[in-house]
């Protein structure tokens, strides 16, 4: 009698615990792995920032489309996280042609005042794309990349906030279950977003 409650109490408990196991892998299995590291500058209220300009994206890697993909997506997931208000990018680059400002290089302090005075913002966001490319292991193909993230508060040309983080695709989940990797676009976004997620909300507002 004993012998049975006990192969039974094991039956269900081994039948919970794979439960939970598939349950912890089906979640880890519905977003791309994730790095990262921020930092926020202290004793500093963000509340005055209203409105930010996303400048073009520096590119260190060779995908010739990924900046404007990491710069599109930033200022989507800007908004619609509802930290800031940005600036048209076209009235950004409209400006950046008309000023002669190379932003792939270093932008010196008159001209990041300049350029928050004449597009109304109080700070602007630099990008570097360090790394973009799909890698194999064996079978399995899947996207990698490396973006840094800052802003500058224009008067003071400070940074005020910086994050860095590396994205993949791959994930235990999607081969134990023969699914395809996350692709390019999903991983960025989730990179971006946990990047993002270290400006305080309460301070942005």
């Amino acid at each position: 009698m004993h012998k049975k409650r006990l192969i039974e109490k094991l039956y269900y408990g081994s039948g919970r615990l794979q439960l939970l196991l598939c349950l912890v892998l089906l979640l880890s299995g519905c977003s791309s792995a994730q790095h990262y590291d921020s930092f926020l500058r202290e004793n500093i209220d963000l509340s005055f920032v209203r409105t930010i300009a996303v400048l073009p994206v520096t590119n260190n890697s060779k995908d010739e489309f990924a900046p404007e993909r990491v710069r599109d997506l930033t200022m989507t997931r800007i908004l619609a996280s509802q930290l800031f208000d940005v600036v048209d990018k076209g009235m950004v680059d409209g400006l950046l042609h008309q000023e002669g400002i190379d932003p792939t290089k270093p932008i010196d302090r008159p001209a990041l005042k300049r350029l928050g005075q004449q597009l109304r913002v109080q700070a602007i966001m630099l990008g570097t794309v360090d790394f973009a490319s799909e890698t194999r292991h064996g079978s399995v193909v899947f996207p990698e990349i490396t973006i840094t993230l800052r802003l500058l508060e224009v008067d003071s040309s400070m940074i005020i906030w910086q994050a860095s983080g590396h994205g993949s695709g791959d994930s235990l989940f999607r081969r134990i279950f023969g699914q395809a990797n996350i692709d390019t676009f999903q991983t960025t976004r989730d990179l971006i977003d946990n990047l993002l997620v270290s400006i305080p909300m309460e301070k942005s507002k």
